[in-house]
Formats: C-alpha cells, sequence, structure tokens
C-alpha cells in the first residue's frame, strides 16, 4: 500500500459498499487541504481476515480507519485490532445506532447494505411513477407491453389515482380509457389476461360522480358525458372489451382507491405465487 508521505490517510471500511463512511469523511476532509487527505475505500468487507489486512496495511502507512461495519462480531474485531495496534479509528454508524437503540427498545437489524437497498426502492419508485404520468390515459400505447399492469375501463373509473397509488408500491402501470367510439389499442391484445384488470362502476354512481365533475368544471350537468343512457352504453360496451381480453374485473362502486388497489396487490401476489410454482 503506497504511503501517503505528506498528509493523512484515512481507510473507509464497509461491510457494503461503502457509501455512507466515504460521504461523511469527504465531508469532513473538505474542511482541509484536499491534498493532505487520502481517501481508501474497502468495501464488502465481511471476515476478520480481510481485517487484518486492513489493520497490517493501516499501521505501516500510519492510516486511520473510518468503519460501518454494522455486523456486532466484525464491529467488536476491528476496534480490538485498532486498539491493540494504537490505529486511530472511527465508528460512524455505532453512536447513533446505539442512541435510536436506547430510545426505541428494539435492536437494530445489523444487516449490510440496508441504506442502498433503500436507495433502489427509492429509484424503482420514482421511475414507477413517471411511467404512470407518461402512460395515463392511453397516452401512447407502446407502453402497454411494458407495464406490470394495465388498468382499463370507462371515464371516472379512478384509472389515474390507483395507477398512482401503484406507482407507489413500485409498479409500472398504465391505463387505458375505453370509449364506445375508439377501438383500443392493438398492444392492450398482445397482453397476458392477468396483466390487464378491468374497472366497472354501477351506473346511478358513475352518473353522479360525472355530474360532479361537470358543475366542478362549470358545465351543464344536462351534457352527455353525465347522461345515464349514454353510461349504460359506455359501461356495456367496456364490458365487451373486458370479456374479449379475458381479464379480471373489479367493481370500484363505493370503493376507496386503496381498497381497490389492495385488491390488485393481492392479484398480483397470487399470480406471482403461481408464477413460481411452475
Amino acid at each position: 500500500m503506497q504511503i501517503n508521505q505528506h498528509g493523512q490517510n484515512i481507510y473507509v471500511v464497509s461491510d457494503s459498499i461503502g457509501e455512507t463512511a466515504e460521504l461523511v469523511v469527504r465531508a469532513v476532509a473538505s474542511q482541509f487541504d484536499p491534498f493532505l487527505i487520502d481517501v481508501q475505500k474497502y468495501p464488502y468487507i465481511e471476515d476478520k481476515e480481510s481485517i487484518d489486512e486492513i489493520i497490517a496495511s493501516a499501521k505501516e502507512s500510519k492510516a486511520m480507519i473510518v468503519f460501518t461495519l454494522v455486523i456486532p462480531e466484525l464491529k467488536t474485531y476491528i476496534l480490538e485490532q485498532a486498539a491493540l495496534h494504537n490505529i486511530p479509528i472511527v465508528d460512524v454508524m455505532g453512536p447513533l445506532l446505539n442512541t435510536l437503540q436506547n430510545l426505541l427498545k428494539v435492536p437494530p437489524t445489523c444487516k449490510p447494505g440496508l441504506v442502498r437497498r433503500l436507495d433502489e426502492e427509492y429509484f424503482r419508485k420514482v421511475d414507477a411513477i413517471e411511467f404512470a404520468v407518461k402512460y395515463d390515459d392511453g397516452r401512447d400505447p407502446r407502453g402497454l407491453l411494458r407495464a406490470d399492469v394495465v388498468l382499463i375501463g370507462v371515464s371516472r373509473t379512478s384509472k389515474t389515482p390507483l395507477s398512482m397509488y401503484l406507482a407507489n408500491k413500485r409498479l409500472k402501470v398504465a391505463n387505458v380509457p375505453i370509449v364506445p367510439e375508439v377501438d383500443p389499442p392493438e398492444e392492450l391484445f398482445q397482453l397476458p389476461p392477468e396483466r390487464c384488470i378491468g374497472l366497472t362502476i354501477n351506473p346511478e354512481q358513475l352518473n353522479g360522480i360525472r355530474t360532479e365533475r361537470l358543475k366542478a368544471l362549470g358545465l351543464t350537468a344536462q351534457a352527455n358525458y353525465a347522461n345515464l343512457d349514454r353510461i349504460n352504453e359506455e359501461l356495456a360496451y367496456s364490458q365487451k372489451i373486458m370479456e374479449r381480453l379475458g381479464c379480471p374485473v373489479i367493481d370500484v362502486s363505493n370503493k376507496a382507491v386503496e381498497e381497490t388497489a389492495n385488491i390488485i396487490l393481492e392479484m398480483i401476489r397470487k399470480n406471482n405465487l403461481r408464477k413460481e410454482k411452475k
């Protein structure tokens, strides 16, 4: 290991990728002349032998160690070895973990890499939300084949709110409005039936919802959009499309978005279990 002759070597040691400790070290190092500090990272440390090598190198190069080891056995070992060889060492996460444990009266999981997994989950959620916005209301049929689930139904059957709710569960959701005068996109019929979910609703309830929507827009409630005969025509047409697709259908009458979303999530879970068994 090359020795820093004019400044300070800092070894960042982690049982995961080491991003947390490196970020802290570089934030502190920014307060000094950058040429005085050399940061070297040792990620995915999972055994005592690796720690022995780091300790030996740190002793030779007069480095200090900054670590985020959460596995108790490794954490104890590196602290003991650093003390034995008079190596300066800083536990980045330990004090906060201990304080939270005392406050919460619950032990930490002590599993490496959870921060990175949380980051991955976050970015998956962002991708899903962007997907739902891009492929809302049938804007681009090409997205249907890339969706985890496609919602179909007449206007005001909660397709968009459901899409956003499910996107927050990291599912890529597209939705397509069913209108008698417009043929559904061909991509819809290329999907496996279980990836498409139809939404239907009681005609009278839909009439009330659409009437309130028209009022909110400052339009007359007598418009064709809220006409009961028109609504029945739309629902009958959408039922034919759903039967042609062979997809499951959920009646969203008097259901909150969360309730319908949970039904969909349970459908997806069961489908995934069936695939795993095959």
